[in-house]
């Protein structure tokens, strides 16, 4: 059975940040995500996680001012420096803290006036020295193709796109994370999909949420119970992050995760 994380910046929100792991572990989570963590001690967090039995298993490489509209500055010569910086200073020491084995690399906004050639070029320096910095603490970096409609102007959009990325550099520790509800809203045919690169082993991570809405998994246009089992006939053992803004509160609404449950025990509820 598909094993699931809870995405702190997105579910619990009613409580504290750092309330929110008691909070994912009291519903029965083992394993949690979240966008970042920088504005809280490593220590305090690994205690949350050691406290409450709790794996973390992805979070974010600085992205630049995300309060300010930035999402990655990784395909931006100009901020080369401070792309090194903060994956070396801060993204690395909180990895290594947390063991966290995964750290997502945000691609950025592809700015006016440039060419995306450019860009990408760039873009592909980075994670390759990324990639490198990384293998050394036995952590893999990852890239997402995020839809369009969500961030306009973002670089990388396309599960092809992402792979032939992972062609070019061939460093064996850069994967890909592979969130269903961006694939739906920017190519769609999920399933194909899945059967087409969980069996490579370059993806690490996936993520799920409703499409169009970005709620729980339970509504919108995506089957996800039987994506699940697809996952899991595949063979895949990653995690399954929970990406999606919850209608209302977040414990009320795993009533999606809690039938799955039962249904793939093969008992009654």
């Amino acid at each position: 059975m598909p094993q699931f994380a809870a995405n702190l910046s997105m579910m619990y929100t009613e409580h504290a940040f750092l309330d929110r792991f008691k909070a994912a572990a009291d519903d029965g989570f083992d394993a949690v995500e979240f966008l970042f963590p920088y504005a809280h001690a490593a220590s305090e967090i690994a205690n949350r996680l050691a406290d409450h039995g709790l794996a973390q298993v992805l979070f974010n490489a600085p992205p630049g001012d995300f309060a300010a509209g930035e999402r990655g500055i990784a395909c931006l010569a100009e901020r080369r420096s401070e792309f090194h910086r903060g994956f070396l200073d801060q993204a690395l020491p909180y990895a290594l803290a947390l063991k966290c084995p995964r750290l997502h690399v945000m691609a950025g906004l592809m700015p006016a006036g440039i060419e995306r050639a450019e860009l990408r070029a760039v873009y592909l320096e980075n994670l390759a020295w990324a990639a490198r910095e990384a293998a050394a603490a036995g952590i893999d970096v990852l890239i997402e193709p995020i839809n369009k409609r969500d961030i306009p102007g973002y670089l990388l959009n396309r599960q092809d796109d992402a792979h032939e990325t992972l062609d070019e550099i061939g460093a064996a520790n850069l994967k890909v994370q592979m969130d269903l509800y961006h694939c739906q809203i920017v190519e769609g045919d999920v399933a194909m999909k899945l059967r087409k690169y969980l069996p490579t082993g370059r993806v690490a991570h996936l993520q799920i949420a409703g499409v169009p809405d970005r709620h729980e998994p339970d509504r919108g246009e995506l089957n996800h119970p039987y994506l699940f089992d697809l996952i899991d006939q595949l063979g895949w053992q990653g995690h399954i992050g929970c990406e999606y803004r919850p209608r209302a509160g977040t414990s009320a609404g795993l009533g999606w995760l809690r039938d799955y449950r039962t249904t793939a025990q093969g008992t009654t509820p």
